[in-house]
Parts: C-alpha cells; structure tokens; sequence
C-alpha cells in the first residue's frame, strides 16, 4: 500500500499542534459522549474503554473523562453527536478525508469549506476521494525496542495484516476491527507500542514541493483546530523540508 510510510511523519510534524491539549481533550471528549450512548460502564461496552484508555494516554483528567461518561448517558443531559466524514481537494491535487464529531452539520461543512477555498481547495462529492484510500489500523513501534523478525511473527500471530519497517520505527497494518485487539496483544507480550489509531491510508501518493508542502501542512494545523474535527488524512510526499 503506497504512501503509507509517511504516517509517522506526519504524526510527528502534527505534535506541536496537539500539544493545544484542552482541545485534544474537548475532541476526546466528544467521543467518549459518543461511546456512553451504549452503555456507561467500561466493562460492558468496550468501545468506550478503549476511548477511555485513549483519553488517559492523553493525561485527560479523571474528571473530565467522568463527565463526558455521564453526558453519553443522560446524567447530566444529553449531547447529541454524530459521526461525519468529508471529502476534499487540496491545492496540488492533494486528497484529503476529514472525520468529524459533530452537533450540527449545518454549522461543520460551511466552516470546513471556508477554510479549504482560503487555501485554494474545495469539498469534493460523497465518493470522489475516498476510494483512493483504505481505511485501516497503524502501530507504531519503534525499531530500536524490537528486532524486526520477532515483531513480524508476533503481530501476525495476533491478528495483523502486515509489518513494514519504516527505518525509526515499524509499522504493524491491521483491519479496522483487528485494530484494538492487535495493540493490546503486543502491550500483553511487551512490545513498545508508541502510539496507533484506525486510520484512513492513501493507495497511491502525489509528491509535493517544499512550498506545497508547507502549505499543506498550515491546512490541516487549520482544519485540525476546528472543534468538529477528529482527523485529517491526506494523500501527499511532502517535501523533507516541510516536515522538519
């Protein structure tokens, strides 16, 4: 699957923006609401411990997390949230999924559409950018922790696609539902597992320049700081300066 070895990269370039930790937490936050509907308790409703184990890697506080819990299921009055997933175009010819959590999609699409025809892109259709990427499961591990051989047998054995070493560190590629299950059997057998998420990877990539890079890169800061959005993903090479 091309284009997948930038993933890291990107993550790196993006940690200055998620350092902005309360609205890592607002965004976090949403999700856990989201989960609760099924259920309040972590034990019985899995999506939301795993939200919840997501929340507390943020160093979100106690708290907080119980607050959103009780706002999923009614307590302390419902928000209604839901999911939403935008197709768009960057200059270039850069294609970009954006997953959201929203309360009012009359509100999040004109909002996104502003900020893409500032920097010269536009929302796409339902279904003209999509089908260049697959969305799938990434875990990151970094290479120094784990000999590659043994990663490869471990993580396939608990489920994953696929491992691809990316220099710094591995890349363990798994179905959107192996996911959860795969990252926690490595944790269980001591792998190092630096960070992961269910994600949308580009089939194929377009090599940007420095400039297009760095202005791509303000795009998502600015798509990323939007309280709706959960996720940008893109299809771009971005130029090696841009990322440092």
């Amino acid at each position: 699957m091309a284009g997948h070895s930038h993933w890291a990269k990107i993550k790196r370039a993006k940690g200055a923006n998620d350092a902005k930790r309360g609205k890592v937490w607002s965004k976090i936050a949403r999700k856990i609401i989201i989960a609760a509907k099924n259920g309040g308790d972590p034990r019985d409703n899995l999506n939301l411990r795993y939200t919840i184990d997501e929340a507390k890697a943020a160093n979100m506080p106690r708290d907080t997390i119980e607050k959103a819990i009780k706002k999923g299921t009614g307590e302390l009055g419902g928000e209604n949230y839901e999911s939403a997933t935008y197709e768009a175009y960057a200059p270039g010819g850069v294609a970009i999924m954006i997953e959201a959590l929203t309360n009012n999609r009359s509100r999040t699409a004109p909002d996104l559409r502003a900020v893409l025809e500032r920097a010269g892109g536009n929302l796409a259709q339902s279904g003209a950018v999509a089908f260049q990427f697959t969305k799938c499961g990434i875990i990151t591990i970094k290479s120094d922790t784990i000999d590659e051989e043994s990663l490869m047998e471990k993580a396939l054995e608990f489920g994953a696609d696929d491992v691809r070493n990316e220099g710094e560190v591995y890349e363990v590629i798994t179905s959107p539902v192996a996911f959860q299950n795969v990252k926690e059997a490595l944790v269980g057998a001591q792998v190092a597992v630096e960070a992961g998420e269910v994600t949308y990877l580009p089939n194929n990539t377009v090599t940007l320049d420095a400039d297009r890079s760095a202005a791509l890169l303000k795009l998502i800061d600015t798509l990323e700081d939007n309280d709706d959005v959960q996720n940008v993903s893109h299809n771009a090479e971005l130029a090696d300066a841009a990322e440092q």
